[in-house]
Order: C-alpha cells, then structure tokens, then sequence
C-alpha cells in the first residue's frame, strides 16, 4: 500500500511534465521578443545620446549587438544573463550601407559584468572585424577565448587597435561604465527568430542573406541605426 501511494504522485507528476513539454509556445512569447526589440532601441538612442558610444565607431563596424537589461550578480564567480538583438550592414563587405533586420542572441557565463555586482546592465557590442561576424554567427562562442574584445571609452575617438573583434559599452543605472565581457558566451537564440519570423531561419540567414523582413521594433531599430550613422 505504501508503494502506491508514493508511486501514484509520481505519476502525477511525470505525466504534468509531458503534458506541459507537449504545449505549443504561447503567442505571448513573440510580443516578449519584440518588447526586447524596442528595449534595445531605447538603449541605443540613450548610449549615443550620451556620446558613450562614439558614432564615428559605429561607422566602421560591420554588425552591432544590443543587449539590454543583461543581470549580472558578483557572488563568488559572477554571473551574467540576458539576451538582445544582432544587426549588421547589407553590403557584401559589411562595411557600409544600411542595416539587416536583427537576429536575437543570448548571453550568458562567467565574469560577465562582475564589477558591478549584482545589478542590471545594458550592452552595446561593436563587431569589428568579418572574421568576428563568421565566429558569433557559427554558433556559441565564448569572449576572450574565442574572439577578441576591448572596452570602450566615453569620449573616445573612436579608434580601437588593430585586431580587435569586438568593442564594448556598457550602462549601469543609468550611467555610463567600461564593460569587460570576457568570459561571457555568445549564443544565437534560434527559438526567438523562429517566433519573430513565423519560420525556421538562422542568424547568418536573417543579417547576411536578408532572408526576412524586420518586424515592428525591428524597423525601429533598423531605421535609428541608418539615421545615427548619419550624424
């Protein structure tokens, strides 16, 4: 008898998480994405605003990563998660010309963000280089192993030494703070763009081969891009 009363939860159990692993995503999930499409716009405009980012660097990137709200905790090890947008120029160098519809990826791991302990912080990502753009759009790399990357400076001019792959800003409360990423990994996030596109697509499809159309928030951030770029 006792068996079966512990077995009988257990089933219970069991068949409540197939049941649930079984549930189409809701459609709430896509208005989610897109809420964090105009919340990377926000920072954007907020970032060069301010002149934290130097829109002279901005001119020579070929893709730019918007990641906002990223929570950062500093207890032990740190620890870092979030998730934002990816876009990058449509000519065939990207090296100029207007912006792709995003692709979204995910952050996460190590030592990310440490030094501000535990907070929330906004990310702009500069990608510098193609070789760069290849490796973060392969698949899951992981900063300062896989690619290269420096923090960047309020008020810089905007240079940054040569084979750098990707500059960083970052904004804490509200204020400015060089932001080292080193540790943190880089991670398309498939599920997302198959909500915002209503199919299968990868991220070298959406920014490289302008294989969709940017959604509402998306236009957004794609059309404050072209105009930043042109100050």
């Amino acid at each position: 008898m006792s068996h079966l009363r512990i077995k009988t939860p257990l089933s219970c159990v069991l068949g409540l998480l197939i049941l649930i692993s079984t549930l189409p995503a809701r459609s709430a999930d896509k208005s989610k994405d897109e809420e964090t499409l105009k919340k990377a716009g926000a920072v954007l405009q907020a970032m060069f605003a301010g002149k934290a980012v130097p829109t002279g660097l901005l001119a020579t990137a070929n893709c730019i990563m918007v990641l906002p709200g990223v929570k950062t905790f500093a207890v032990g090890l740190g620890k870092s998660g979030g998730r934002g947008p990816m876009t990058c120029r449509k000519s065939k160098n990207l090296s100029s010309g207007k912006w792709s519809a995003p692709a979204m990826y995910t952050i996460g791991g190590a030592s990310a963000g440490v030094q501000f302990g535990g907070s929330s912080t906004d990310f702009v990502l500069l990608l510098m280089s193609p070789s760069a753009v290849d490796k973060v759009l392969a698949g899951k790399v992981k900063v300062g192993n896989d690619i290269t990357a420096a923090v960047g400076h309020e008020g810089s001019t905007g240079w940054v030494a040569g084979g750098t792959d990707i500059v960083t800003y970052g904004r804490s409360k509200g204020l400015f703070a060089g932001a080292s990423l080193n540790g943190a990994s880089l991670e398309p996030d498939q599920g997302a763009d198959r909500r915002l596109y209503q199919k299968t697509v990868s991220a070298r499809e959406i920014v490289l081969d302008n294989a969709v159309e940017p959604t509402p928030a998306g236009q957004y951030l794609v059309l404050l891009l072209d105009r930043l770029g042109s100050l």
